[in-house]
């Protein structure tokens, strides 16, 4: 039996029968929400480890979202014993550090999730794999209802091939990423992974159950749990209503509380004064980000919730590279640098020092900066290090808010059922979702009004638009992603815009974007060109902050993506450009790697470390011929 840690609550009688299965136990275990999955598997990696005598090198955890595995690696290390060195990874993670070990030269980094999914599973079995995992004698799988496509094949090839026990668990009844394979697949997905395990494992496959919800504590958050068993039944079966229609989901949720508009200045007021967390819950990103608009008109602060693939690197890591005295830095010099900045209050130094040693292991007492550096420039940061900031209010939509809880939430009315549903089974689901992420509140907000807007696709990206009510011709607006502020030399630098004149120098600039510039801020984008240079790119966007100053310049993949949005046709050649672009905030003040001549050129050093805003909001575009700093266009030489 697995000794509980320091406060733990006790285990159910389901739970610790999960925990004391031998380490050759096949296992499916279906965890209703809030059933308490993360510290269940906390124990049973523990029993794993410390009295079936397993090593951390044999057993390998994998799980959907960066989220779960930040959640599942932080309890690890503040609460479990002999199972805190275990290695905890997404699928997309796993599977580069499989590629990357196997095939070192293949830069993977620069392929797409999927790609990079799809090869790894057919290296599953290769002798070179078959090294690595040799020693494999336990796989523990969070949310593998969320399998579907080529994450589904990775991880039945993983099971398949190699002769180890497992854990693995999911709920069908929150299965709700049928949407990442194509429409004509999506039904054929439904339980697909659930069907597999049975019927390759058939009476080897121990099934146990979780059934108690820990997370609800009033009768309105519990509103939606006896929908829990219909639905699981439901999706294994492949009914076409999930097992439960829709509407009962939607009558329930209409059952409670009705709180008003955004519009209304009351409802802004209670969202502003209450204790505790609140998350404000939709059907698509484009209505999270439309109702973002009218939180930020109404003055009251949020953070809208990133996909789970956007990882963010804190500033304060930035002036960690800054403060370094050399390329190696002391366990001493850090706990120096740690008592002078402002470092996340849910971590302490130590647990911040070992996970940085974590990314590049290395001695106790010294961090390698520059191996650091290469982790950052490649986007390997520990997952601990990239989560979103604490809110107090979060905008989501459903699945971006999928395996988080809140106090209060409030859900927005997705209207009747759409006749044209790919999956009405899915969209049950996603409703069942919705209705159980609040601890103690429940409500509902009325669907809101939209103005016309659509999903494009443009080189690189899926982005949401605003266009004309007569005419998609016309676009009045675009969605503003991760990577749109240029990240390859740091503002200021004269390389970046030869011809612009910056007032103020990048070593000005970094420390402004650092004391002063804020989460929520509101920024304007001024054309600082009339046309680009480049084939097939829209003009360059100078990214000020109160109205005078510059803090970046947009990205080459911004200058994509702007201009396929305005070409409406493919006859059309945008010429017309937006002198301002509105309606767009700052998200976070991140750290980045880039050029590291360009660093040195712009006084920064030579390390190639710094910050840069990273911009979040559906813009506004202005044609007019009047900039925020009251020319044509921004001030040239």
């Amino acid at each position: 039996m697995s000794a509980p840690y320091e406060g733990a609550p006790p285990l159910t009688p389901e739970q610790q029968e999960v925990v004391d299965l031998p380490a050759d136990a096949m296992t499916l275990v279906v965890a209703g929400a809030g059933a308490g999955k993360t510290h269940t598997l906390i124990r049973r990696l523990d029993a794993l480890i410390e009295h079936e005598g397993l090593s951390a090198g044999e057993t390998l955890v994998l799980s959907f979202s960066r989220a779960a595995v930040r959640e599942l690696r932080g309890r690890l290390d503040r609460h479990a014993d002999a199972a805190r060195h275990v290695r905890v990874r997404t699928f997309d993670s796993w599977a580069l550090e499989l590629l990357t070990q196997v095939d070192a030269a293949g830069e993977w980094q620069g392929h797409g999730f999927d790609e990079r999914i799809k090869a790894a599973a057919e290296l599953i079995g290769t002798p070179a794999v078959n090294e690595l995992y040799e020693d494999l004698r336990h796989v523990v799988i969070d949310e593998v209802q969320d399998l579907v496509g080529d994450r589904r094949e990775l991880v039945e090839a993983l099971l398949d091939t190699y002769d180890c026990g497992f854990t693995v668990v999911g709920d069908p009844a929150q299965g709700i990423y049928g949407f990442q394979v194509d429409p004509a697949e999506r039904a054929g997905e439904v339980g697909r992974f659930f069907d597999w395990l049975h019927g390759r494992f058939g009476e080897d496959l121990t099934v146990l159950h979780l059934t108690r919800n820990f997370r609800a504590t009033t009768d309105e958050a519990k509103i939606a749990l006896p929908f829990g068993p219909r639905l699981q039944v439901g999706a294994k079966e492949h009914a076409v209503d999930g097992g439960v229609p829709y509407e009962e989901l939607r009558t329930a949720l209409l059952g409670t509380l009705l709180i008003g508009d955004l519009s209304d200045g009351f409802v802004l007021q209670g969202l502003q004064g209450h204790e505790g967390t609140t998350a404000v819950l939709c059907r698509t990103n484009g209505q999270a980000l439309l109702l973002s608009e009218a939180l930020h008109a109404g003055g009251v602060p949020h953070r809208v919730q990133r996909s789970a693939t956007d990882r963010v690197v804190p500033a304060w890591l930035a002036e960690l590279f800054s403060a370094a005295i050399s390329s190696v830095m002391p366990r001493s010099e850090f706990v120096k640098f740690a008592e002078g900045h402002s470092l996340p209050a849910h971590w302490t130094p130590e647990e911040l020092w070992r996970i940085l040693l974590r990314a590049v292991p290395s001695r106790a007492d010294s961090l390698d900066l520059g191996r650091l550096r290469t982790v950052l420039a490649e986007r390997r940061m520990p997952d601990e290090l990239t989560a979103p900031p604490a809110s107090d209010l979060v905008v989501s939509s459903v699945h971006r808010a999928k395996g988080l809880e809140f106090d209060r939430v409030l859900v927005v009315d997705p209207g009747p059922l759409r006749p044209d549903a790919d999956d009405p089974g899915e969209e049950s689901r996603m409703l069942y979702v919705a209705l159980t992420r609040p601890r103690h509140e429940l409500m509902h907000l009325a669907t809101p009004k939209t103005m016309p807007m659509f999903l494009k696709r443009t080189p690189d990206n899926l982005r949401w638009g605003r266009y004309h009510v007569r005419s998609r011709g016309m676009r009045l607006g675009l969605e503003f992603l991760a990577g749109d502020v240029n990240r390859e030399q740091p503002a200021g630098a004269h390389l970046l815009l030869p011809d612009l004149s910056f007032d103020r120098s990048a070593e000005e600039i970094q420390r402004y974007l650092l004391d002063i510039v804020r989460p929520g801020d509101e920024v304007v984008l001024v054309q600082a060109e009339e046309q680009s240079v480049h084939l097939n790119h829209a003009p360059r966007y100078l990214v000020m902050h109160n109205g005078s100053v510059p803090i970046g310049i947009t990205s080459e993949q911004f200058a994509k993506d702007l201009y396929a949005y305005q070409r409406w046709s493919q006859k059309h050649v945008p010429e017309s450009w937006p002198r301002r672009i509105v309606g767009v905030h700052v998200d976070a003040i991140e750290t980045t790697a880039g050029s590291q001549a360009a660093s040195a050129e712009a006084g920064l050093g030579e390390r190639g470390v710094w910050v840069v805003p990273r911009l979040v909001g559906l813009s506004r575009f202005d044609y007019s011929k009047t900039d925020a700093v009251g020319g044509d266009l921004v001030s040239t030489q």
